[in-house]
């Protein structure tokens, strides 16, 4: 205990050295991970297959196996992965310059998107990335014969300690493993069926009681095995009873290969500079050439107090990419047939990755759109491509559109030559390509989005090599400098201390609210009150606060990220550069949303005494302001908008319910009442027109009303005041 007291004061003291008065710490659930194991009913599915499982499914895979994770989502793919994989992140935030623009992310959140409960400060057993068992035994093409370690089998793959998450330390190891069966058993469970109570019982009358030894009937159950039963049954209930023990082969995994945990910099000293590395190791012990070979990746993670809620977060990050399993290679194979883009496409604007589209079309294109744009292209094949990029861009539910033609250009090999360069002419047009035409002034519309696709490709028409990434390019109500996913979780000490994030208007306009992320912690740590506050502009720093919206506290909404809306009373008139954020009440991080792939801390602003200083931490935080000369829909595609008669609405605004005015629509029981929130999500639904429609249980808020009613639609819009 004393040991534990000390490590914990010596952490203490390093993080308030390190941060100041700013507090940065990794997330406690990870949202797409919970929203995913919520679809799939991962519990359910683990507990009935995999929990215990430690052979695999049946099903063997056949050389060669390989994964560079581009097409799985959140979990791995399970047509190559056993199901207890299901505790790696798949995902294109944590990697940093990954060979390709997803990696599989190993940390210290389980399958359900929560930290481990057997999370400590001393290292545990974290996640696992176990393949399904492996033919290695044999090759079936282009004839079935036997493998051997003379067929020189290698097993390959890339890793990265940290990316732009959190360091794992020396202690926090990533392990490779080899598996064999012995050849023996062991035991594995006990068998069990239901039988009826009715056979144990004299009558229909008659009960089984707490403390009765059952049996297993049956021929095919051991006479040997019984039960206590702790619960009264009568004649109809049912009983599940223990049948027999069931032994599978037993399976010996051995240590392969391992990493100590280092900050990504140190790693890039020793290896070069290198942001992954990739490991060749040969497989030449002939106890692996059976029908049940497989792997598995593991990481011990240490979380920095089990104690302080705020503390038992996501840390100690690994990403792992390109795994690559075949017979026929060598010390040297360690290239790969590929053209492939790494990190996320990027926003066209200078500044944001959302703003309002009024704002675009008031000051675009030369003080909004950047001139010209990164993307990191890189060739991962052993030869020299002359390949073709070009990007598409065109409006949803629009006609805009137009396309960018970069060239030819010759792209070296990644290995030795790295991502494409803007050194070269033709390199320019590829790595770093201008954002050619501004997007379209659409004078009919609120809002619009556009989809940016972007393509490398061999120019061969004998070898064609492609990869593509998609950004949506986003005009909706709000600014928004983050991509909408946070890394880490942002917060202030101490009481009384104030936030203030910097946006800047092209045109006057009107603040309605301010949407916040902010993450759920552990038994809602997090929940102080604070004042929402809007201030004014005093060169270049935080001035007088001219707007406050009082007694808050962090709320959330279900859903992948999705942020919870805080409506101001009465709406704000600015011009010029403004300011959202906020006073707390009390001491301890609010823990608002942090993204730590779109660095804007030059506009995070915070005050602990008298001074107003910008953040030292790289990355935006999760907070979009409002913005529009009236209340629209966040984006058009959701809900549209042609052809479309207005309906009047009363009470307007409304605490409780609302009706459709009938002397704007006639009452239609079979009409149907849609209603929506200002991101375009639907909330609720309900048939008929001319009866009240309930909205006691939504916050407050601008809200959009859909009917459709004989074949005609109609919209209007709400106002719920709390």
């Amino acid at each position: 205990m004393i040991r534990r007291t000390i490590a914990i004061l010596i952490f203490t003291g390093f993080y308030f050295i390190l941060s100041g008065q700013e507090i940065l710490s990794g997330l406690q659930i990870n949202e797409a991970v919970k929203q995913k194991a919520e679809k799939m009913k991962a519990t359910a599915e683990r507990q009935d297959t995999c929990a215990c499982r430690e052979g695999g499914a049946e099903t063997r895979l056949t050389l060669p196996f390989f994964d560079d994770f581009s097409t799985s989502s959140v979990y791995p793919d399970t047509e190559k992965w056993d199901k207890v994989s299901y505790s790696v992140f798949v995902n294109p935030d944590f990697p940093l310059f990954p060979p390709n623009h997803k990696a599989a992310t190993f940390d210290a959140i389980d399958y359900l998107g929560k930290v481990y409960q057997n999370a400590d400060w001393i290292p545990f057993k974290a996640d696992e990335l176990r393949s399904l068992p492996i033919r290695l035994d044999s090759v079936f093409t282009p004839v079935v014969r036997a493998l051997t370690p003379a067929d020189s089998v290698y097993f390959s793959f890339f890793y990265q300690p940290q990316g732009v998450g959190d360091k794992p330390e020396p202690w926090d190891t990533l392990i490779l493993e080899f598996s064999y069966p012995t050849g023996d058993s062991v035991f594995s469970h006990i068998d069990s069926i239901w039988v009826p109570v009715s056979m144990y019982l004299s009558g229909p009358s008659d009960t089984l009681r707490p403390g009765d030894t059952v049996y297993a009937p049956g021929a095919d159950c051991n006479p040997d095995i019984y039960m206590i039963n702790f619960q009264t049954l009568t004649w109809d209930d049912y009983i599940e009873v223990p049948c027999d023990s069931v032994f599978a082969p037993e399976i010996v995994w051995d240590k392969a290969w391992e990493s100590e945990g280092m900050r990504l910099d140190t790693f890039r000293l020793k290896h070069g500079g290198k942001y992954f590395v990739q490991k060749m190791i040969r497989i030449d012990s002939a106890k692996y050439f059976t029908d049940k070979f497989s792997f598995r990746f593991r990481n011990y993670a240490s979380i920095a107090n089990d104690i302080i809620p705020s503390w038992r977060s996501n840390v100690d990050q690994w990403n792992v990419d390109y795994v690559y399993l075949n017979y026929d290679r060598s010390i040297g194979d360690t290239t790969y047939r590929m053209l492939t883009f790494s990190q996320r496409a990027p926003s066209f604007l200078k500044d944001y990755e959302v703003m309002p589209y009024r704002q675009y079309k008031a000051d675009a294109p030369v003080n909004v759109l950047k001139p010209d744009f990164k993307m990191y292209i890189s060739n991962m094949d052993k030869i020299e491509h002359n390949t073709n990029y070009l990007y598409r861009v065109s409006q949803v539910n629009g006609t805009f559109g137009y396309t960018y033609n970069g060239g030819n250009c010759n792209l070296p090999p990644f290995y030795d030559y790295g991502f494409q360069r803007c050194t070269t002419s033709c390199g320019a047009a590829h790595a770093c390509p201008p954002v050619q035409m501004a997007f379209n002034f659409d004078v009919t519309r609120d809002t619009t989005s556009y989809l940016i696709k972007h393509y490398i490709s061999d120019s061969s028409q004998a070898n064609i090599l492609v990869d593509s990434v998609i950004y949506r390019q986003g005009f909706y109500n709000y600014y928004a400098y983050d991509d909408g996913t946070p890394e880490f979780g942002y917060g202030l000490e101490p009481a009384g201390s104030l936030l203030a994030y910097q946006f800047s208007l092209s045109m006057p306009d009107t603040l309605w609210g301010v949407q916040i992320y902010f993450n759920r912690t552990m038994d809602n740590a997090n929940q102080f009150f604070f004042d929402l506050n809007v201030y004014q502009d005093n060169n270049g720093k935080p001035g007088d606060i001219i707007y406050t919206l009082p007694n808050q506290e962090p709320k959330w909404r279900n859903g992948l990220y999705y942020f919870y809306t805080y409506m101001f009373d009465e709406p704000v008139l600015l011009s010029g550069t403004f300011y959202v954020g906020w006073q707390q009440y009390a001491s301890g991080s609010l823990n608002v949303g942090f993204d730590a792939n779109s660095i804007h801390n030059n506009k995070i602003f915070y005050k602990v005494q008298t001074e107003w200083k910008n953040s030292i931490f790289p990355g935006s935080l999760l907070i979009r302001p409002i913005v529009g000369q009236k209340m629209v829909l966040s984006t058009e595609e959701n809900v549209q908008s042609e052809n479309q008669n207005q309906v009047r609405i009363y009470p307007n605004p409304a605490q409780t319910w609302f009706m459709i005015d009938p002397g704007y629509l006639e009452p239609d029981p079979e009409a149907q009442v849609a209603l929506y929130n200002i991101y375009g999500s639907l909330i609720m639904e309900q048939t008929g027109t001319g009866n009240r429609i309930n909205v006691s249980a939504l916050p407050g808020g601008m809200y959009l009303v859909r009917v459709m009613s004989r074949n005609k639609i109609y919209t209007g819009k709400i106002l719920i005041h709390r």
